[in-house]
């Protein structure tokens, strides 16, 4: 292939791999290269160069043998909030906090073990938000990721490494997760693609929790077709994983290409009806995101897709229900880093409960332990059936909504944020960022599948010529439909294609 390697995506890798257009070592070679000329953007927290290219010459040996499988010798990177065995890997995970510096796993995430055993490359780990709190990435205790459109401006977050990796084309794939919009919002930040899976689809055994009723694991890469190869080998039961859910293996790749009933190849969207909530575009919504996914939608027309008007009365609601709901659980699951069995410990400390106070007080950064105190807060004598049990009311009728919806529709769309990426080191309220979050919390609270899917960009001086993502919601377990909606919408545009110049 004449095309530069970082330029393609997994499905053209994988032809090319499996047509021995080159070596995966060749590939693995070449990435590393990028990746230390543009180190500068922070998407990366660890690699290991040596193990990487040990696991790339394995993957050429099993190409050569006739045993690869579709993601046989692609490498990949994962956000460092999921662990991964440092005996087999040499990569420490961190979750982007003080607190696990230097944490060497004794095992791999689910999703990460699937992705290995599908022969994948591992490059690194990426840095995100202080255990996936935050939606600019400058929560990490180790310096923020920039994004590479414009590097004075935030990828998003909390999966904002992964982003910046993917759209820089350091990489061709990564992991990614998705508590409240943490892959769909820096997804559309940074013009890529990335999905939520329904919650339970990927299984969560070995993800470092921070909401364990939200948090979901999913791909983010250049297009559909990618995401749903990804999707492919990371999902599954797994009994590990209570929350799991037991459905069979699913090759959504196949899924995404079948073509609909009744439907043509000028008109591969034919019969499919797309909700349009009037609350997901509200005044409010910059004109830059409006035009871009107003331009978006009339693509789908073309395609054959029907728009239909709809509602999720809700929507507003969602922000307090999260913040409620979302920090309490997290006051629960980062009650066990205190020092005691692994993780930072203070090194000056009086008794046992000095040490757990200066341990958390130094481990921790200021937006988890904003966070952690709320969730506490919530969860107190005399407040739990005030907030959190009138939250959980809540987040049932939000899903309600959803479901009067697609009575009408078949795949809800709207913007994913709305505005495109911030200035990085802005002085931002912390209400500002859980204001951002405003169309990605109702689909999280309810579980649904949830994709971000480039959109073009905004062309106001304001805005800067950053991407804009279009945001698609399917009914649960749906991803097929989903990618398919996205596919057809990517073989009819380029946005998808479109690189920053770094």
């Amino acid at each position: 292939m004449s095309a530069p390697l970082h330029t393609l995506g997994v499905a053209d890798l994988a032809r090319g791999l499996a047509a021995k257009a080159f070596s995966s070592v060749e590939l693995t070679q070449a990435l590393q290269a990028r990746m230390a000329q543009h180190a500068g953007l922070g998407a990366f927290l660890a690699t290991n160069q040596e193990g990487a290219l040990a696991e790339a010459s394995a993957a050429d040996a099993a190409i050569a043998a006739g045993s690869a499988g579709p993601l046989t010798g692609i490498p990949l990177a994962h956000k460092d909030i999921f662990v991964t065995d440092f005996a087999r890997s040499g990569l420490a995970t961190t979750a982007g906090s003080q607190m696990l510096k230097g944490y060497a796993s004794p095992f791999d995430a689910t999703v990460v073990a699937r992705l290995v055993a599908a022969g994948t490359v591992t490059l690194g780990k990426l840095n995100c938000d202080e255990f996936a709190m935050g939606s600019a990435n400058e929560n990490s205790a180790y310096g923020p990721a920039r994004n590479p459109w414009d590097p004075t401006r935030v990828p998003g977050g909390s999966s904002g490494g992964s982003a910046t990796a993917v759209a820089a084309r350091l990489v061709p794939a990564a992991t990614g997760t998705d508590t409240g919009g943490s892959i769909r919002q820096p997804a559309s930040f940074t013009g890529i693609t990335g999905i939520k899976p329904t919650y339970g689809v990927c299984s969560r055994y070995g993800m470092v929790a921070f909401a364990s009723s939200l948090d979901q694991a999913g791909p983010m890469a250049r297009s559909a077709e990618d995401c749903a190869l990804l999707l492919s080998a990371m999902s599954g039961f797994d009994e590990r994983d209570a929350t799991s859910a037991e459905r069979p293996p699913q090759d959504f790749h196949a899924q995404m290409l079948r073509p609909r009933e009744g439907a043509s190849a000028s008109k591969p969207l034919q019969g499919l009806r797309i909700g349009l909530p009037k609350e997901f575009f509200p005044a409010a919504l910059t004109a830059d995101v409006n035009g871009a996914v107003r331009s978006a939608l009339a693509e789908l027309e073309k395609l054959g897709a029907t728009l239909v008007d709809v509602s999720l009365p809700r929507t507003e609601l969602s922000i307090p229900v999260y913040y409620l709901i979302a920090p309490a659980e997290a006051s629960s699951n980062l009650s066990r880093f205190d020092g005691v069995k692994f993780g930072h410990r203070a090194e000056q400390h009086g008794d046992l409960l000095d040490m757990y106070k200066k341990t958390r007080a130094e481990g921790f950064g200021p937006e988890v332990k904003r966070r952690i105190m709320i969730g506490a807060y919530v969860l107190s004598h005399g407040y739990y059936d005030a907030y959190y049990l009138q939250a959980q009311k809540l987040r049932r009728m939000i899903a309600d909504d959803f479901q009067a919806c697609f009575q009408r529709c078949d795949v809800i769309a709207g913007p994913v944020a709305p505005t495109v990426a911030w200035a990085l080191g802005q002085k931002r309220n912390p209400l500002q960022d859980y204001l951002a979050d405003i169309f990605t919390l109702p689909g999280s609270l309810a579980g649904l599948p949830g994709m971000s899917v480039p959109a073009g960009f905004a062309n106001s001086e304001e805005g800067g010529g950053l991407p804009v993502g279009l945001q698609l919601i399917g009914n649960y377990f749906q991803e097929g439909q989903l990618l398919h909606t996205a596919h057809a919408l990517q073989q009819a545009t380029d946005w998808h294609l479109k690189e920053p110049t770094l």
